[in-house]
């Protein structure tokens, strides 16, 4: 035991709170601007009155500390609000994922106790299906950008600037702990219901610092103070990936799209001199492959790709466009900052190869944050970039467990580790790759074939849009690969069986790795979140 320090009387502990993030961004920049789309524009001391009016609007509705309060948005101004307001207030911000479907938000609404729900006129139709089984929702507030239907059936508040317009800005916001629950959202896996998932002050400052610390300096993809700042993540989506916090320390201008659409993106991309993004891969490939993009100078974006792998053939066309794309990795449960995949330094001038070999691992684990990759004993697999194994964490921001669900938050924390449910490797140098998920690796006569590992493959014909590699039932090996792909020119199955053929010659792949079949679709099911939705192709495709 080590000798603990000794506290002077008079001496304050200052708690690690949300509010201190908001302060240091604006006492760095008052001036600097916010943008949402061609919509508003404002600074960072705006941002802080606005902060001040909206809760003290919320407060005139009713909302007190402990109480929990919904977000139907897009990537808006209004969101970044929220992030701070809300939790500042000492209640709870529940960023509703807008691509559930009713009954799933329903359920998450219901589940978390929601006490308003701040909706955008758009989403309107949606809540008024369900809106007479909402159980504990007494308020909802009018998001209002001239969008949507004009009568609704539910009984608003106000609209959000009306409240803002009268409400006080010198709102005093309380003490708080640093473990009160500051956010809370619901995960959207392939199987059961939801899961809600829940951050605290602490865990969010503490996510904040890791975050910034790991992405700042000298170097490809890092993120400092010069940067123009635009999420193309959505906010309901684990805070945006935490990076609107670290955008708002450092005092960054920040531009906000509202709804994803090409054109609109390319416009502010250009527009508002946009440096640094992040997404999951099929956003950067609808923007690389729309009509809007091919005249458009992209290069000195920096673009952290996640959700998904960044596959190989993706990463070249970016960098061929000057894009400056790598990888970020996490999940919902670890708020989500994983890892980042920078690259040393004497590989930022290597040649392509090189760069895309590196810039589609996984990545190292950033500040705080310990990764091991173990076997069905805990035991840490050799870092030898072959030995695969699940990939469990520890780190001071991941989720203490499930909202009101002990037995999979027992589940999830088994052995004092967050398993993750991903298999990987970590290599000599240190990185980590992901090979698959437990529940998505194919197991053909004993042996596992990664999913991942094929799909990149594939991807790499200049004719294949997009790829999914799945397991089927098969009589004699158990399961068997089925390749499903999105077709983007003129390819046949037998010419993708012979690439995999020769790969698998040149002993890149098992043989057995080769998909018994491949089969042309014209889109491939997705998550709410943009995951490719395995489980429904295992379901379509399972006979």
């Amino acid at each position: 035991m080590g000798i603990e320090i000794e506290r002077t009387e008079s001496a304050v502990d200052p708690a690690l709170t949300i509010g201190d993030i908001l302060d240091a961004g604006v006492r760095t920049a008052p001036d600097q601007e916010i943008v949402y789309a061609d919509k508003r524009r404002m600074t960072y001391r705006d941002l802080r009155e606005r902060i001040h009016r909206l809760a003290s609007a919320l407060s005139d509705l009713g909302i007190q500390p402990g109480d929990t309060v919904a977000m139907m948005d897009w990537d808006t101004h209004r969101y970044l609000e929220a992030f701070f307001a809300i939790p500042m207030m000492g209640a709870v911000l529940h960023t509703i994922n807008v691509r559930l479907s009713p009954e799933q938000m329903l359920y998450t609404i219901n589940h978390a106790e929601d006490k308003a729900i701040l909706v955008n006129r758009e989403f309107l139709s949606v809540v008024e299906e369900f809106s007479d089984r909402i159980e504990t929702v007494d308020r909802f507030v009018l998001l209002d950008d001239g969008e949507g239907p004009e009568d609704t059936g539910l009984d608003m508040a106000g609209e959000y600037e009306a409240l803002l317009d009268k409400a006080d800005p010198g709102f005093q916001f309380p003490e708080l702990t640093e473990d009160t629950r500051a956010t809370t959202f619901y995960t959207t896996g392939t199987t059961g219901l939801p899961k809600g998932v829940y951050f605290s002050h602490r865990q969010l400052v503490l996510h904040t610092l890791s975050g910034r610390n790991a992405m700042s300096g000298s170097g490809h993809g890092r993120f400092n103070q010069d940067d123009v700042y635009m999420p193309i993540t959505p906010m309901f989506h684990v805070h945006a990936w935490g990076v609107p916090y670290m955008a708002t320390m450092m005092g960054v201008k920040q531009v906000y799209p509202g709804r994803y659409e090409p054109q609109t993106l390319l416009q502010l991309l250009v527009g508002e001199k946009v440096t640094f993004s992040h997404c999951v891969p099929t956003i950067i490939q609808m923007l690389l492959q729309s009509e809007a993009a091919k005249n458009v100078d992209v290069s000195g974006w920096k673009v952290i790709i996640g959700g998904s792998a960044l596959a190989q053939p993706l990463c070249r066309q970016a960098l061929e466009r000057g894009i400056d794309i790598y990888t970020g990795y996490g999940m919902s449960e670890t708020c989500p900052l994983m890892t980042l995949s920078f690259m040393p330094p004497e590989a930022e001038n290597a040649d392509l190869d090189t760069q895309v070999d590196y810039r589609t691992r996984t990545g190292r684990p950033v500040p705080l944050m310990q990764v091991r990759v173990v076997d069905e004993d805990m035991n840490d697999r050799p870092h030898d970039g072959q030995s695969q194994g699940e990939v469990v964490a520890r780190g001071p921001w991941l989720t203490q467990g499930y909202l009101k669900d002990p037995e999979n938050s027992e589940r999830l924390w088994q052995g004092g580790w967050l398993h993750t449910g991903d298999i990987g490797v970590i290599d000599p140098e240190g990185y980590l790759r992901i090979t698959d998920r437990i529940k998505d690796v194919i197991k053909t006569g004993g042996e596992w074939v990664s999913s991942l590992e094929l799909e990149s493959m594939i991807l790499r014909h200049e004719a294949v849009a997009e790829c999914a590699v799945i397991g089927v039932p098969d009589d004699k090996w158990g399961e068997r690969p089925m390749a499903l792909v999105v077709q983007s020119g003129e390819v046949t199955e037998d010419a993708i069986k012979d690439m995999l053929r020769d790969d698998a010659d040149k002993g890149f792949i098992s043989k057995y790795g080769v998909p018994d079949q491949v089969r042309f679709v014209d889109s491939l099911p997705r998550t709410s979140v943009g995951k490719l939705d395995k489980k429904n192709m295992r379901n379509l495709y399972a006979e």
